[in-house]
């Protein structure tokens, strides 16, 4: 699960690189770069897997290894998705932010604003699943059968690194 949300974003913007980067140069090029992206991404998920790993390792006498292993994962799609969340605002650019903009900048204090609106949000989208996934067994069967699911796909996105890496050799040889 830590290599799910790392890697969506990569390949998003892989998507998003590939054409102006094949009509710079060539096509070739462009493949360079998507692997090189996905070996970084492979990176961070070992990172972000030994930072989750040590942490569930921290609290891992309180709970079953099933729901503790269901309860990280979802706290790391969730960070993950408020973590691409905080990269859209700067990768759309100001004008499809602008009346937020404007209104944070019409305030007094407009980092009071954000951290009113924003922490609560945060807090929530954290508390909500760790406490449905710690209290209700419909919830966790249904974590279950989502990370299952990611799980899957993840999968293809580690083949994925795989030929990344093996272009990585071929372009360095």
């Amino acid at each position: 699960m830590c290599a799910f949300p790392l890697h969506v974003w990569t390949i998003i913007f892989a998507f998003r690189d590939i054409s102006w980067v094949s009509e710079r140069t060539n096509f070739w090029d462009a493949m360079g770069v998507v692997s090189y992206g996905l070996i970084f991404a492979l990176f961070e998920s070992l990172m972000l897997f030994l930072i989750v790993a040590l942490i569930g390792s921290l609290i891992s006498i309180f709970w079953d290894d099933d729901r503790l292993a269901i309860l990280l994962s979802i706290l790391v799609l969730v960070i993950a998705v408020w973590s691409m969340t905080n990269q859209l605002y700067f990768l759309a650019g100001p004008t499809v932010f602008a009346k937020w903009t404007q209104l944070l900048a019409s305030s007094n204090h407009p980092a009071r604003i954000q951290y009113a609106i924003f922490v609560p949000l945060m807090s929530l989208s954290l508390l909500l699943p760790s406490w449905l996934i710690l209290k209700s067994k419909k919830a966790l069967a249904f974590f279950r059968g989502l990370i299952e699911r990611v799980t899957l796909l993840t999968v293809f996105y580690l083949f994925f690194d795989f030929i990344g890496l093996i272009i990585i050799i071929v372009r360095n040889i």
